[in-house]
């Protein structure tokens, strides 16, 4: 079990959410250690490395969310789970360093290349190991084909990326994810940007106000809880 208490000195004085420049950019520099990270997404914030640019970390004007109570299983996934299951393993936080470098290399429709470079992985397997990051795995045949990371602060997970090697497998990883956090009360996750894959489960954009208010009610009501992992 482990207990998040102590805050954490961030190398970068964050201005507040609602100040972003264009396209949600709010600051730019500092470094990927854990205690920014920590500070940044206590804050709603979240790094997106470009090549070539210095560090910029993001308060986007809309934020992608998925309420549980908007949730809905995709009935071809739906006849997934019920033919095909069985024949995977979940398992949560065993490859939390394979499922990063897996989705730096997993290929995006329309992208060339990767935000997730190497500094940023670096970055999240020591905030993993912190234990501010988390991964949900899926195995076939002992094999690793698909996974989900993500950072985990105060009952608030924001969604980083997903990768599959094997069709549905990261749909597998979201779903159990997200029946996971429903097992512990939590209402809803920060997907930050929507796709098709999470728009078909129920994510929905919302403007940034609204994230940041709900952000803060979800922080203070977990305050003091405590969140195993280890399932």
């Amino acid at each position: 079990m482990i207990v998040q208490k102590k805050r954490l000195q961030s190398s970068i004085d964050f201005p507040d959410p609602r100040d972003a420049m264009i396209e949600g950019v709010l600051a730019v520099g500092g470094v990927l250690d854990e205690g920014t990270l920590y500070t940044a997404y206590s804050m709603g914030v979240f790094p997106w490395p470009h090549p070539d640019y210095p560090l910029m970390w993001f308060s986007p004007e809309k934020r992608g969310i998925l309420e549980f109570t908007d949730f809905r299983v995709p009935r071809s996934f739906e006849k997934f789970l019920n033919r095909h299951k069985s024949e995977f393993e979940i398992t949560i936080d065993k490859a939390f360093s394979q499922v990063i470098r897996e989705c730096a290399h997993q290929p995006r429709p329309g992208q060339n290349g990767t935000w997730i470079l190497p500094a940023m992985v670096k970055s999240y397997i020591d905030f993993h190991k912190a234990g501010y990051a988390h991964s949900v795995e899926i195995w076939h045949k002992r094999q690793l084909v698909g996974g989900i990371y993500g950072v985990f602060i105060k009952g608030v997970f924001s969604g980083e990326s997903m990768f599959y090697k094997t069709p549905n497998a990261s749909k597998l990883a979201f779903y159990h994810l997200i029946q996971l956090l429903q097992s512990w009360g939590i209402q809803w996750m920060d997907i930050q940007m929507i796709t098709p894959v999470t728009e078909s489960f129920g994510g929905k954009y919302i403007k940034r106000e609204d994230f940041l208010e709900k952000l803060k009610k979800t922080q203070d009501e977990n305050e003091s809880t405590k969140f195993s992992w280890h399932c």
